[in-house]
């Protein structure tokens, strides 16, 4: 018996658009649908140009607004580099038309003088302890309230964060008549104690805040593994917390650097820092701005340094405080 073999006719296939598969979404028929650009394909010109000129204007602002910040330390530092009588007769801008004009006199004329010398080794020494003080009585009062378990824990916390709504001024005379009983009214000590107590509350909020954010298990296997609440801390604790310390060592660094009314109130001429010093000489001879200029660049040079220098702890306390 012979087979007799026929021709099969086309399947018409609806996902492709009828015979062939050429009419249909997806076909090359007259009624096909482009294809989608595929995730890593290129966008056209017009969104790239578009998002390029969306930086560019953020760009500009940024640069703008950085400019006119900059001007002021700009212009302090360039009068800095001036004698008086040629700040007296014109802008610092001026004297890029005569070179001649900028000398480092001013600075060598200021570090010859002894008020300028013991008064940046008053700040040193008020500023250090403080910062240092602060630091580390705010590391271990954070680390305890948020993991050591003690009766009033969280009253005492309601307690610091209400202390950090308190101005400086209301406790300028209490303070002033504690001082002046027990002897250091006047003296660097004095003022350290200041700077510290105001410079605790904001300390051990911010502190505790980050402990909070150790994971417990980690604690609770230093525990089991025989570890005290000390060694937990130092070995444990302030390393991880070290981004957080740091940013607050610059924060107290700065306040305590720069300022002028606390020092004005509770220092003497003889332990006085660098802001009341340049003060006073701004009040003694108000028309010896070449000096003045030169201290007061001087004076903040260093702070600018510091923030610069330890800039990445920022953005590491940054980054650690929006993980989870």
């Amino acid at each position: 018996m012979t087979a007799v073999v026929g021709t099969t006719p086309p399947v018409d296939d609806p996902e492709a658009g009828g015979p062939g598969g050429t009419g249909g979404p997806g076909g090359s028929g007259p009624g096909a649908t482009p294809p989608a650009t595929p995730p890593g394909s290129r966008p056209g010109g017009g969104s790239r140009v578009a998002r390029f000129l969306g930086r560019g204007v953020v760009n500009v602002v940024l640069v703008v607004v950085a400019l006119v910040w900059l001007v002021p330390t700009v212009g302090l530092f360039f009068s800095s580099l001036r004698s008086s009588q040629a700040n007296a007769q014109s802008g610092w801008w001026t004297g890029f038309l005569d070179l001649s004009q900028f000398s480092v006199d001013n600075y060598r004329n200021l570090l010859e003088a002894d008020w300028i010398m013991s008064s940046l080794w008053n700040t040193v020494l008020i500023v250090v302890p403080s910062t240092l003080l602060v630091v580390g009585l705010g590391a271990m009062a954070g680390y305890a309230l948020a993991w050591v378990r003690f009766p009033g824990r969280d009253w005492l916390l309601i307690v610091i964060i209400a202390f950090m709504a308190v101005p400086l001024q209301v406790a300028f005379i209490p303070l002033a008549r504690l001082f002046g009983d027990i002897g250091i009214f006047g003296s660097i000590t004095a003022v350290v104690l200041f700077h510290t107590a105001f410079g605790l509350p904001f300390a051990v909020f911010l502190l505790r805040n980050f402990f909070m954010q150790i994971p417990a298990e980690m604690l609770e296997a230093a525990r089991i593994d025989g570890a005290s609440e000390l060694r937990i801390f130092v070995r444990i604790a302030l390393p991880l917390a070290m981004p957080s310390i740091a940013s607050l060592a610059i924060f107290q660094f700065l306040w305590s650097w720069n300022d002028m009314l606390v020092a004005l109130l509770f220092s003497s001429p003889e332990s006085q820092p660098i802001t009341v010093a340049l003060q006073s000489q701004l009040r003694q001879f108000s028309s010896n701005m070449d000096v003045l200029s030169a201290g007061a660049f001087l004076s903040m040079i260093v702070p600018l340094i510091v923030f610069f220098a330890f800039q990445r702890y920022f953005v590491s306390a940054l980054m650690a405080g929006s993980q989870k």
